[in-house]
């Protein structure tokens, strides 16, 4: 049982608590419908535990980064026939709130459910999110627990400063939370645990040169 859950039941004012939760989440039921009324094609905004979080433009770092590792994974999904692959305005709806990843992939099971209308997407099976100053303590907060809560297999966590990417997996079906796989610096490989076959340089995610010599192996 989760620690938290089995707290409040043991506790003997459980269903004030309870009905109390039950009320705030009802309101908060509203507030998300009017976030997507609201929700422009040209805003990245995300909706986190009743509120919402507009992101400032980023660095061309996070930028460069971002476009570099999307580049690889999207054109070796399409070439493999994996499912497919998004970027930041892709919208993700959780059960109780919405993302906007860096980037996410999902499997063909998951995928062939989309349609060109399709706005609010169910959890990636893996998810990439690029750190800045604004959003890391929700990358490796609310997200990092909601991702693993909602079964999203590997979730990458790129550091554009420090040049290293944190893998994280769930270790089971069953898990709810991720253990760290491998923390990748620039001398390093990577391979994906859920993109069967995905293996690149982590040099090719920072680098241009690299980058464009591996999406040419990938390619050919």
């Amino acid at each position: 049982m989760n620690a938290l859950l089995e707290k409040i039941l043991q506790s003997p004012d459980a269903q004030i608590v309870i009905d109390k939760a039950k009320a705030i989440l009802l309101k908060e039921k509203k507030k998300r419908q009017d976030f997507y009324d609201w929700l422009k094609p040209d805003i990245k905004a995300e909706f986190i535990n009743g509120e919402t979080i507009l992101h400032s433009p980023v660095k061309r770092s996070h930028l460069e980064a971002s476009d570099n590792l999307n580049r690889l994974l999207s054109i070796y999904v399409d070439k493999h026939q994996l499912g497919i692959c998004s970027t930041e305005k892709a919208l993700i709806s959780l059960t109780r709130n919405d993302y906007e990843p860096d980037i996410c992939y999902w499997n063909n099971e998951k995928a062939s459910t989309f349609h060109a209308d399709t706005m609010l997407h169910p959890a990636p099976d893996f998810v990439v999110e690029i750190l800045s100053k604004g959003t890391e303590q929700r990358d490796r907060g609310v997200k990092f627990q909601d991702y693993a809560a909602h079964g999203i297999k590997e979730y990458w966590i790129v550091d554009t400063k420090a040049k290293t990417v944190e893998q994280f997996v769930l270790s089971d079906l069953e898990a709810i939370e991720y253990t760290l796989h491998t923390k990748h610096t620039l001398s390093d490989m990577i391979q994906s645990v859920v993109i069967s076959g995905f293996e690149i340089p982590v040099l090719a995610i920072f680098d241009k040169g690299k980058n464009l010599e591996i999406l040419s192996s990938i390619i050919i």
